[in-house]
């Protein structure tokens, strides 16, 4: 499975929390390297704000875990 979600993607949330788009800040487990950005694939843990959904959930920082991934 390839690194295909790296720091400052976009991602939709699949859960019934009421958020829409997650921002992916972080990726729990990675050490940084010069000049590459840590990406996360399926089953990472990854630190993340919800950009769109209900007002209680924005703008917080909140665990989330990948479950999906697809090519473009």
């Amino acid at each position: 499975m390839s690194l295909g979600l790296p720091v400052a993607a976009t991602v939709n949330c699949v859960d019934n929390t009421g958020a829409k788009n997650l921002y992916i800040i972080s990726v729990k487990g990675i050490k940084d390297c010069l000049n590459q950005l840590p990406s996360s694939c399926v089953g990472d843990m990854v630190i993340a704000t919800v950009k769109k959904g209900k007002p209680d959930l924005r703008k917080k920082v909140l665990p989330a875990v990948i479950v999906r991934q697809r090519k473009f």
